[in-house]
């Protein structure tokens, strides 16, 4: 990504981090909460008068991730989670007046996968998707070295398909701790640390369930990798073990057997990811990126 810096920004619905990104390293970063259920206008001001610090004149691009669908080609966001305000919102062309500088958009599930691919595990790979287990479920995906967002950056919406009684996103993602058990995911966490027989069998059905994720994706994509962020891949000792038991069952084995799943390892990977959008847009990638000098 030579050393060009650019502005990744990561929004959510009630806070966003933003970070200068220069040679695959997060050199400078600012994190702040959002007004999520202030006026459009209101919060699009906010954000700028929070970002104008970090955009210097040797700024070349600002990219970035948002949790809604996005029209990228019109620089256009819709839906943002948490945000009721943001419902239709020109973002691109706000900030573009705003610094003068290149914006480019994505959803924050395709920013994971990005970044992973510039600067993560993902950087041999030319099928992989960065499949982010958090409050939701949500899917980046890499096919022939490049990005496929899709209409409206809405490809890879995996959690949205019919399983079970209810959908992928309600049993693998954080969704599933809550309604199977009534407590977060985090308190499961911090059993299964501890060695809670319990817990780990909660962990165990969580990743069996994770494991019929991966034969779909596996279905329609047949990727080389998956990469896993968010919350909830933190736990992935506690659920290897029943997402390789569905994995086992997969009826094309070698398939399977090829198939790399590791949890992100990559620091910031949003934030990052949403830098090499830009690098992504002004520079398409043809063959796997280098990774940054140490």
């Amino acid at each position: 990504m030579s050393s060009s810096k650019y502005l990744g920004v990561d929004i959510g619905g009630t806070k966003v981090h933003a970070g200068i990104v220069q040679a695959g390293e997060l050199v400078q970063e600012v994190r702040f909460e959002t007004s999520a259920n202030a006026p459009k206008a209101q919060i699009l001001s906010e954000l700028a008068q929070q970002l104008a610090p970090l955009v210097t004149a040797d700024v070349a691009g600002i990219g970035i991730g948002v949790p809604g669908l996005v029209d990228e080609a019109n620089g256009i966001v819709h839906n943002v989670q948490n945000i009721p305000a943001w419902r239709e919102v020109h973002l691109r062309q706000h900030l573009a007046n705003c610094f003068g500088k290149p914006v480019y958009l994505s959803n924050d599930a395709n920013a994971f996968a990005v970044g992973e691919k510039m600067y993560g595990q993902g950087q041999p790979y030319a099928n992989l998707v960065g499949l982010a287990l958090g409050t939701g479920l949500g899917a980046g995906l890499i096919i022939n070295h490049q990005l496929h967002a899709g209409t409206l950056a809405s490809a890879g919406e995996f959690g949205m398909i019919p399983y079970l009684d209810k959908t992928l996103e309600d049993y693998c993602s954080g969704k599933f701790f809550v309604q199977r058990t009534g407590q977060p995911g985090a308190v499961w966490h911090a059993r299964a640390a501890q060695g809670d027989a319990e817990a780990l069998a909660v962990y165990t059905e969580f990743g069996r369930h994770l494991g019929q994720a991966l034969h779909i994706i596996l279905y329609a994509l047949a990727p080389e990798a998956i990469l896993l962020g968010g919350s909830v891949s933190q736990g992935f000792a506690y659920f290897r073990g029943g997402l390789y038991e569905s994995l086992g069952a997969f009826p094309f084995p070698l398939v399977a057997e090829r198939l790399v799943v590791a949890p992100s390892a990559l620091r910031h990977a949003a934030v990052l990811g949403a830098a090499a959008l830009c690098h992504l847009k002004q520079r398409p990638l043809t063959s796997p990126p280098q990774a940054p000098a140490p």
